[in-house]
């Protein structure tokens, strides 16, 4: 895809080499085929309070990052149709690869949601979506951040963390209790909120295919098929869900 690693975020926790996350993805994966042959011992754990604690986190975490590639590129008066990756270490290029680094970061997080999945025995949640979105988005960032943390990339960054607001606000929601069931209405709207987002990203990524733009074609290409295929799953989803459901 790229031949030079930036140089500004390659000693930052993770990205140097590859290893530390393929052996995260190789364990998750462990977990993901055995955590449910162990668990079948055992009663589903409710994890009530770590399950709020974590969400109410994870919702914070996205409203932070949400703040910072917006406000970032504000002020750096970013393109949302071309924008290349600035590579110096100003206050605003260190700023938005900043903010690239957590956000891959909060993907290796996210992987928690499969976890807290197994141990209270939902394994219907885990899916083949479920673990794919999951596996990838962590390979998809580390490549950016180690390679393109910043330029065309923030505007998937601030529209996944916008999304995500929402979607750990319901999560925090839905772990309160059945009492908070008659609030949560809206998960199809959220499902709809996810869709656009894909559309309006392979939208971004494709029109500078066709465009002179400084930053590299291959990662947009990539950012494009891999959007696609989340296009294509999370219509399935929909379908499954809320049209042959209704039927």
């Amino acid at each position: 895809l790229l031949c030079f690693s930036d140089p500004r975020t390659d000693p930052w926790p993770l990205v140097h080499s590859p290893l530390p996350v393929t052996l995260l993805f190789a364990f998750y994966l462990f977990v993901v085929a055995l955590g449910p042959y162990y668990m079948r011992k055992w009663k589903p754990l409710k994890l009530r309070g770590l399950l709020i604690a974590y969400n109410i986190t994870m919702m914070t975490l996205s409203s932070y990052m949400f703040y910072e590639f917006l406000v970032t590129s504000v002020l750096g008066d970013y393109s949302y149709l071309c924008q290349p990756v600035d590579y110096s270490r100003s206050e605003l290029g260190m700023r938005m690869a900043r903010v690239c680094w957590w956000f891959f970061f909060s993907k290796v997080i996210e992987l928690l949601d499969t976890v807290f999945f197994i141990l209270r025995k939902k394994q219907e949640q885990v899916t083949f979506l479920h673990v794919y979105h999951h596996g990838t988005m962590l390979f998809n960032w580390w490549s950016g951040v180690k390679y393109v943390p910043g330029g065309q990339a923030f505007f998937i960054g601030m529209l996944n963390s916008f999304v995500h607001i929402f979607m750990y606000g319901y999560y925090a929601l839905a772990s309160l209790g059945p009492q908070m069931h008659c609030y949560l209405w809206w998960k199809r709207y959220l499902t709809i909120m996810q869709l656009c987002q894909f559309v309006a990203i392979a939208a971004h990524s494709s029109y500078n295919l066709f465009t002179e733009c400084p930053f590299p074609d291959g990662f947009n290409t990539a950012v494009f098929l891999y959007i696609l295929s989340l296009i294509a799953l999370f219509l399935h989803f929909y379908y499954r869900t809320y049209t042959r459901g209704k039927q």
